[in-house]
């Protein structure tokens, strides 16, 4: 069946919609579970299990396969949840008509269905025959998962290396592919070449004749390029990429994986006029790779979706993108944690967002994947941290292990924000004044802090800190009130007053205006160390910046939209960023001279 929706909750830190689909998937909405925290997981089955008196058995840390096993078993339990709850809508009584009312109260206006059911209900129904259209009507939205490709150290038991197959994304593969689910797998953080082999495993993401996936394969990318790459490379071992979810770059929650200065409007644009042509490309490839490896070809080619996040906060924009760029979903996140009907936050970060502006939401240092990250200023976990540097302690005792990935100190692998990471780098300041204490301190446990709302929300008992981390995108700002499901989706689809601030930038004014900020600090920072390969990086990331000012300028004089109203200051912001672009490309001409 297909999406009742057009926008998605996409995956927001490991604990912030570690259970949203238990909150929202009854209702119609697709989200998105991190599948990267076994230990947190567990706990939430846990949490679940007795909340619905339901039997538990832990699945402990040392038994065979636990890691997989603990993923397969948290997430056969909310599909099973979850199909209960729609169950219960579609076996309507009269104590629960208001929630069948909310599932279409929160579509839009144009959804056929909505006007069907309205239409039923105002005019004389019997409940059985409404039992009878609910249950053909109604669809459970789509319980996917998320996988971080970085975050994939290996393994040991007793100091022996354990098989590649153990490996932290691996596993989580593995414990997906073994679930009951029906639904998608997105791989995140850039190509990994051996987990997308191992994925050939598992019968399930294959299709059958009639082009039927049981569990599909999304790709999160931030170019067309990578797209053709990725999907190409999987179509020769019989995999189809079933969506290109493409993500803006810096205006985004979470890690920012910045282009080379490439932004969302020309990207989108790229995927909207050769996606036929990617369409064909890959499927000649899957099709030669199946009769290859002698498995079921489908009778026709099959369907590719192309998704966008990043920044979206207002309907103008959500329509646009969809009508414009034929997209068949928007991810809307970062406004999702003002909403507690939908995400877990602990009441105080809670609060924290409520009242954030802009100044308190910024592109950070303090991730040990090494990758930008976008952070919330003086949450409580890097409260934690300062207090620890302040106290002499600096760093975390490591307990989760999941970004123990630099291999500076050893091959098994080391955390860069742990303690005994910190603690050794610290000592060799001496024998080299070029290491910088403050960058060493900086980082941040995000193992624990980004679990960490869960053990409050849920009152977990747990030794370990609880002081939390979160990874809002800029867009926050912009959002100043907390919101019913119903309202953030009347905020979607404009069915009410809009409800984000008035000054708002257009969310691709927001990117261009990051991505300039994020370029100038860059050549600040390369200025005294100049090289011929930074040369070619910034002359290709300032002409890409320059040919999307281009874009955009063609863009909101010639399409006639709801942008009316606000041409005139995009055009003034557009104006500005040329400016702004001449001067650093000046100083870019002086520095190459110089070489």
């Amino acid at each position: 069946m297909n999406s009742t929706h057009s926008f998605h909750i996409p995956v927001m830190g490991t604990a912030f919609t570690a259970d949203t689909p238990l909150k929202v998937a009854q209702y119609g909405i697709d989200s998105v579970i991190s599948i990267v925290d076994d230990v947190l997981l567990e706990r939430l089955r846990k949490v679940y299990s007795e909340k619905n008196n339901l039997p538990y058995i832990e699945i402990h840390k040392s038994s065979e396969d636990a890691r997989a096993n603990r993923i397969t078993s948290y997430l056969n339990l909310v599909n099973d949840l979850s199909q209960l709850k729609l169950k219960e809508l579609t076996n309507l009584s009269k104590d629960k008509f208001e929630e069948v009312k909310k599932y279409f109260d929160i579509l839009p206006e144009s959804s056929s269905i909505k006007k069907d059911f309205f239409q039923i209900i105002n005019n004389s129904f019997s409940f059985d025959d409404l039992k009878e259209w609910l249950t053909e009507n109604l669809s459970l939205g789509s319980i996917d998962v998320n996988i971080m490709t970085k975050v994939d150290k290996k393994n040991y038991s007793k100091n022996i290396e354990l098989p590649s197959e153990f490996n932290d994304a691996h596993a989580a593969l593995r414990g997906y592919a073994q679930s009951n689910l029906e639904s998608s797998v997105i791989f995140s953080a850039g190509m990994n070449p051996r987990l997308y082999g191992y994925i050939g495993q598992f019968k399930d993401f294959y299709p059958n004749k009639y082009g039927y996936i049981k569990k599909k394969i999304v790709l999160k990318v931030s170019d067309y390029r990578s797209a053709v790459i990725q999907g190409k490379f999987l179509a020769k071992k019989g995999l189809w990429v079933s969506e290109y979810r493409i993500e803006s770059g810096l205006n985004c929650g979470g890690h920012a994986f910045a282009t080379d200065g490439l932004l969302m409007g020309p990207i989108l644009a790229e995927f909207r006029d050769n996606r036929q042509e990617l369409i064909d490309q890959t499927s000649d490839v899957l099709f030669q790779a199946l009769e290859r490896d002698e498995r079921i070809i489908p009778e026709k080619k099959l369907e590719l979706k192309v998704t966008a996040q990043g920044g979206v906060g207002t309907s103008v924009e959500q329509s646009f993108l969809v009508d414009y760029y034929k997209l068949d979903s928007v991810g809307w996140g970062t406004p999702f944690l003002l909403v507690p009907e939908a995400t877990t936050v602990d009441d105080k970060t809670r609060e924290q967002l409520l009242k954030a502006k802009e100044n308190d939401l910024y592109l950070s240092n303090v991730s040990p994947l090494g990758v930008p990250f976008n952070n919330l200023r003086n949450n409580s976990k890097d409260i934690e941290k300062i207090e620890k540097i302040n106290d002499g302690k600096p760093g975390s005792n490591c307990p989760r292990r999941f970004l123990a990935l630099s291999s500076e100190y050893g091959d098994k692998g080391i955390c860069t924000a742990s303690r005994q990471f910190q603690k050794i780098k610290i000592k060799e300041i001496d024998e080299n004044s070029s290491i910088n204490f403050a960058k060493i301190v900086d980082k941040t446990c995000l193992c624990m802090g980004l679990a960490a709302a869960a053990v409050v929300n849920y009152d977990i008992k747990s030794s370990e800190s609880k002081t939390v981390s979160i990874c809002p995108g800029p867009n926050l700002a912009y959002f100043s009130k907390y919101m019913s499901l119903k309202e953030i989706s009347s905020q979607i689809y404009g069915m009410s007053k809009n409800i984000a601030r008035f000054d708002r930038p257009h969310m691709f004014i927001k990117e261009l205006d990051l991505y300039i900020n994020y370029i100038s600090d860059k050549l600040a920072e390369s200025s005294n160390d100049f090289n011929k390969k930074q040369a070619k990086y910034f002359d290709k990331f300032l002409n890409n910046l320059n040919d999307g000012i281009f874009y955009y300028t063609d863009l909101f004089g010639g399409v006639q939209t709801k942008f009316s109203q606000s041409k005139e200051n995009m055009f003034n912001d557009l104006d500005v960023f040329r400016k702004k672009l001449s001067t650093l490309t000046q100083k870019v001409d002086a520095l190459i001279s110089d070489i």
